[in-house]
C-alpha cells in the first residue's frame, strides 16, 4: 500500500525568517506562514479564518529564505508534514508539527517590495513558471460560477 505526505500552502509570513545553524554549520530557517479562508456564515455575513503554519527549511533553501523573504512576503511552500519530539528545560516531552519545506516559490511581484525577482528555490531554475495559467493568484473566488461537475 502506498502513502503520501505532502502539504502545499500559499500564504504570507507573519515575521521575518528566523535562521539558526546546527553544530555542523547547516542553516535552519523557521517560517510562520498564515493562510486565510473567507466564507459566508449562516447569516450570510462574510467571515475570515486564519490558520498559522510552522515551516522549516534546511541548508541552502534556509539561506535563500533568510536573504529574500521578510514579514508580509507571499510564498508557496511544498513539503511533507512532520512531527518532532524534544525535551524542554524541565525535562518534559514536547512535540511540534511542522511542514518541512522542500520547495519554496516567492509570489510577490518585483515592484511590490516583497520579491526581488530571484528564482524559486528547491527546484530547477527552468521550472520557475507561473503556478497556474487558469486562475490568477489573489483573484476573488466568490465571483466564480458554481457549475463544477462535483
Amino acid at each position: 500500500m502506498s502513502s503520501l505526505n505532502k502539504a502545499m500552502i500559499i500564504g504570507r509570513l507573519g515575521q521575518d525568517p528566523e535562521v539558526r545553524y546546527t553544530q555542523s554549520n547547516t542553516a535552519v530557517a523557521t517560517l510562520n506562514i498564515a493562510t486565510s479562508e473567507r466564507y459566508k456564515d449562516g447569516n450570510g455575513e462574510y467571515q475570515e479564518r486564519t490558520e498559522w503554519h510552522r515551516v522549516v527549511a534546511w541548508g541552502r533553501l534556509a539561506e535563500i529564505c533568510q536573504q529574500y523573504l521578510h514579514k508580509g512576503s507571499q510564498v508557496y511552500i511544498e513539503g511533507p508534514i512532520q512531527t518532532r519530539q524534544w525535551e524542554d528545560k524541565e525535562g518534559q516531552k514536547r512535540y511540534t508539527t511542522e511542514i518541512k519545506a522542500l520547495q519554496m516559490t516567492m509570489l510577490d511581484s518585483k515592484g511590490s517590495g516583497g520579491g526581488s525577482g530571484a528564482p524559486s528555490a528547491g527546484q530547477q531554475p527552468a521550472a520557475n513558471k507561473p503556478m497556474s495559467s487558469n486562475v490568477e493568484l489573489g483573484s476573488n473566488f466568490d465571483d466564480m460560477d458554481d457549475d463544477l461537475p462535483f
